[in-house]
């Protein structure tokens, strides 16, 4: 149901810093949110996901409501101690008082912390987000400097998955050259060439730039791991996983 993060995977995780990534199982929520399912604007019964809401709360032990956000594959990053609900992709806490949080059913989650444990961010990062910069906001938000941070790549769509277009390549090889590295050819037509992108591998680029060089991943792919995972490219109408960090009190 919860994927707190597993010692096994030995991740640095600073003392007094939580996260967590939901997956699809042990809600409540019927066929095609099953079973889940976190988000509000699915097409959903909202009863049933404000249980599924109040579950992981528990589960996790929360010490608050998170600070859910009305995601819009944006660039803006909020404070989460401001309670009322922001339209927004990101929010940042240096506080106990709040969880960040954010949806996702094949975009990226980030979610950032520094190594003293005293501030953290989480990010939807989509294609166009990650492309436009939301990383570059949310870490420009902490007080450390960038390599005193850490970042935790959440399960997302795998190269495997995530095809696209020539254009989508070109935006983000513009940034970096580096990026051309990301991107595997699957179609060459005429005006229609594909290919495989590594969303992974593309936000590390972007910490990486920036001088953040404590990042761990959890590759599974959304799109394989039907069990595990919504995915909103394999199914269309879906529910959405989310990401949790958070400070203790």
């Amino acid at each position: 149901m919860v994927d707190v993060v597993d010692e096994k995977l030995a991740w640095f995780i600073p003392k007094g810093v939580n996260l967590a990534f939901s997956t699809r199982q042990d809600g409540c929520s019927l066929p095609p949110y099953h079973s889940l399912n976190l988000g509000t604007h699915v097409g959903d019964a909202l009863v049933n996901v404000n249980r599924n809401r109040q579950i992981i709360e528990q589960r996790l032990n929360l010490p608050v409501s998170p600070a859910w956000l009305e995601q819009t594959h944006s660039i803006e990053v909020v404070n989460a101690d401001n309670h009322h609900i922001h339209y927004a992709d990101g929010s940042y806490c240096n506080s106990s008082n709040q969880v960040c949080v954010v949806m996702t059913a094949d975009c990226l989650p980030v979610l950032l912390c520094d190594v003293d444990g005293t501030e953290v961010a989480a990010v939807h990062a989509g294609w166009r987000g990650l492309c436009d910069g939301i990383i570059e906001v949310a870490v420009n938000k902490f007080s450390h400097s960038p390599k005193e941070l850490v970042a935790y790549l959440g399960p997302a769509i795998g190269p495997s998955a995530f095809e696209v277009g020539e254009e989508v390549k070109q935006q983000f090889v513009a940034y970096d050259l580096e990026a051309e590295n990301c991107f595997k050819q699957t179609c060459q037509q005429k005006g229609s060439d594909k290919y495989m992108a590594d969303i992974h591998a593309l936000a590390k680029i972007r910490l990486r730039k920036l001088g953040v060089n404590k990042v761990y991943a959890d590759k599974r792919c959304t799109v394989t791991d039907s069990e595990s995972f919504f995915s909103y490219r394999r199914d269309g109408v879906t529910g959405r996983m989310a990401s949790f960090i958070w400070l203790n009190a």
